[in-house]
């Protein structure tokens, strides 16, 4: 009887060898030390942050030399260049307002989307087709706030949208420009 339960305790030992070399890579992964990720890019197609702390800005910007027409001064405004109609899907385009679900309206002060409202409340940096602003937003019985970097691209023909912060998209959105 004893000669048959060597292999079978051979094989019980085989078993837990495999078990433990599996184990193991998990185990030394963890054992290594943590490399910090390299900084994330200014650029809006970058991966997206998040946190608000994780938006760098981008140095290349220069503040305007006089202010601009519209809502408050130069540092309180949406570049002309962003300002319009905008949507995700270009299908959404010619639809009515309301039935026109990816548009994105943009005004000197306010980010206008389907069913919620973003004000301007605080620029973070500015250029003449880039804008990295703080804006409150409502909608939907609920208020928050949002981080969100606004780049004209394409000659003006598409917005690149990067938000950050809590519940920020994982990726950049690109619009395009409606006519009108």
């Amino acid at each position: 009887m004893k000669a048959y339960l060597l292999p079978l305790a051979v094989l019980m030992l085989a078993a837990c060898g495999d078990a433990t070399d599996k184990a193991a890579p998990e185990e030394k992964a963890s054992a290594a030390p943590i490399v910090p990720d390299a900084p994330a890019e200014t650029s809006p197609e970058a991966p997206a942050a998040t946190t608000t702390e994780d938006y760098k800005p981008d140095p290349a910007i220069k503040p305007p030399a006089a202010p601009e027409a519209g809502v408050g001064s130069g540092d309180k405004t949406i570049p002309a260049a962003i300002q319009g109609r905008w949507a995700l899907d270009a299908s959404d385009c010619p639809k009515r307002p309301g039935t026109d679900l990816t548009a994105l309206v943009i005004d000197a002060a306010n980010l206008r989307f389907h069913e919620s409202h973003g004000e301007l409340a605080r620029v973070r940096e500015r250029g003449a087709t880039r804008l990295a602003a703080d804006y409150k937003f409502s909608g939907e019985g609920m208020d928050w706030d949002r981080l969100m970097v606004l780049r004209v691209a394409d000659g003006g023909k598409t917005l690149v949208r990067r938000d950050y912060g809590d519940g920020a998209a994982p990726d950049a959105m690109r619009y395009t420009r409606c006519a009108g």
